[in-house]
């Protein structure tokens, strides 16, 4: 099964997980976690997501789900423990022209999650093609790797570009080839890459 990574806007997403399960809770917090807009549908739902419905980006409907169920979401995620449920979410939302999500079933749907590590403004994500158990791993040796110390350094350069695009001649490109070179992980954690920074300010 072939795979198209994308990196999607959080906070521009709406989505509408079905199942408020220990599934459908991951789900739910993981899309919240992104900024997104989400609405549950399910009769029951977990301690967690009852907490987080508090907020001003979750919807709970404590419903069976029917064709009603959808709105204006652009994602979908079919989560219950109902194997026949989820393939009638999966149906109604291709229907629909909906990208949906199958929890028991990944075949049966347009795209899968991937395992996550977020430090600031660096995610990296993993995927494995159906071996999930194998992602978590893998994303978690890169995460011992890829720790604060990248979190810190891509929030300078992120400011410094902002900064350096905003004046004559847009020098960041200049400063790209020095600060961002081929030992640019070598000198994040070094600690080196503070000091070739002082040099763009």
């Amino acid at each position: 099964m072939s795979a198209l990574p994308i990196a999607l806007h959080g906070e521009k997403v709406r989505a509408l997980v079905i199942g408020g399960g220990d599934v459908g809770t991951r789900k739910a917090l993981a899309l919240l976690d992104a900024g997104a807009h989400v609405r549950v549908v399910a009769p029951e739902v977990s301690a967690q997501l009852a907490k987080a419905a508090a907020g001003n980006r979750l919807v709970v409907r404590r419903e069976p789900y029917g064709p009603d169920a959808f709105s204006d979401e652009t994602l979908v995620f079919a989560a219950t423990s109902s194997r026949e449920v989820n393939s009638r979410v999966a149906a109604d939302a291709r229907a629909r022209g909906r990208l949906v999500n199958v929890v028991d079933s990944p075949e049966e749907g347009d795209f899968h999650s991937m395992a996550l590590h977020r430090s600031g403004e660096l995610t990296i994500a993993v995927s494995t093609s159906g071996v999930p158990t194998a992602a978590v791993r893998i994303r978690d040796t890169l995460a011992t790797r890829f720790d604060a110390r990248y979190e810190r350094a891509l929030t300078t350069l992120r400011g410094l570009r902002l900064k350096l695009r905003s004046g004559a001649g847009d020098p960041w490109n200049r400063a790209t080839t020095d600060l961002i070179g081929e030992d640019f992980c070598e000198s994040v954690e070094s600690g080196s890459l503070p000091d070739k920074v002082v040099a763009w300010r």
